[in-house]
């Protein structure tokens, strides 16, 4: 993929992933605070080689005992409606900045072939998601882009299912290292995503002009 290209994908997964309304905050404050100080995300890594047998095992092990049975697929364009109901769902109860999203902005990263969507399915109904990405001259670099589950199933164990599945997704795939990012104040997702054995390397700062094509 040229890096014109990346880049543009790269925009379109933060203006999903990095929307524009937070809760107790106006469009024009939120604006501001992309122009000046801009949105900070941290940005967490966990290298292949430090995902020991014991630690995979614990977590298949974790994933076998889940109540909720999550049955895990690979989204098609067809499900892009429920994907967009699912996040907008859950990141009500987030402290991530965030806006609905329809099936139309999705399907415009859903086209790269290097994005993927998995789906949970729990008790008949689509429950939760991950975004998967690939970066790197060689894809090496497998990224969790956007995770996000129904508030009913939230603090029940079904984050960790799916993170299980990106997880098997990208070592079938010969990733070198597993990425992603949470923003600052989201200190939920930070706290799940450091029990994965994610450690943080690095902080970026996104501004109006990185939302923009």
């Amino acid at each position: 993929m040229s890096e014109n290209r990346l880049s543009i994908k790269k925009r379109r997964i933060k203006e999903i992933f990095l929307p524009s309304e937070i809760r107790d905050k106006t469009m024009e404050e939120i604006e501001h605070e992309l122009e000046t100080s801009g949105m900070v995300y941290l940005q967490m890594k966990l290298p292949v080689e430090k995902i020991t047998e014991e630690f995979e095992a614990n977590m298949k092990d974790k994933v076998e005992k889940n109540i909720l049975r999550a049955n895990i697929r690979e989204a098609d364009e067809n499900d892009l409606e429920s994907v967009a109901y699912i996040h907008n769902r859950s990141w009500l109860t987030s402290n991530t900045p965030y806006s609905p999203i329809t099936a139309e902005t999705l399907k415009k990263i859903y086209d790269y072939d290097e994005t993927i969507i998995l789906i949970a399915k729990v008790y008949g109904s689509d429950a939760g998601f991950a975004l998967l990405d690939f970066e790197g001259d060689n894809n090496e670099y497998g990224v969790i882009a956007g995770l996000g589950v129904l508030p009913r199933y939230q603090r029940k164990g079904l984050g960790t299912v799916i993170g299980m599945a990106a997880w098997n997704y990208f070592k079938k795939k010969g990733v070198k290292e597993l990425r992603c990012e949470v923003y600052k104040d989201n200190k939920v997702s930070y706290e799940f995503i450091s029990s994965l054995g994610f450690q943080q390397y690095d902080v970026k700062i996104y501004k109006s002009e990185d939302l923009e094509d």
